[in-house]
């Protein structure tokens, strides 16, 4: 069994294969609006997922976390026309800060290889 890892820094991987399975770092992407964020993070994830030999019709999880709620139902209006519609994955979404202020999103996934 062996681990590969991807995007790797001092202190972190973006992505870490084992077993057959695919974990990603949380995602964050640029723009002003929680959609134009959205939108970028779901692009890094499709990036990832690709460089690793898998897709997001794979995703077996996915947590999301948002600074605040009152923006659920845009990133979920994102999340919706991105997700493959016959295999959604678990998912889970909470209220969270993030790294860094301007962050509106955080998406991490685990997917089958």
């Amino acid at each position: 069994m062996s681990i590969k890892r991807f995007g790797s820094g001092a202190r972190m991987s973006q992505a870490v294969t084992h077993n057959g399975i695919a974990y990603l770092a949380g995602q964050v992407g640029n723009g002003d609006s929680m959609s134009a964020q959205t939108r970028d993070v779901l692009a890094n994830v499709d990036k990832w997922l690709a460089e690793i030999g898998s897709d997001k019709s794979k995703i077996l999880s996915a947590t999301i976390w948002i600074t605040d709620m009152a923006d659920f139902a845009e990133m979920n209006a994102v999340w919706d026309a991105w997700v493959d519609a016959d295999n959604p994955p678990a998912r889970a979404c909470t209220e969270a800060a993030l790294a860094l202020p301007k962050f509106k999103v955080e998406v991490m996934v685990t997917a089958a290889i």
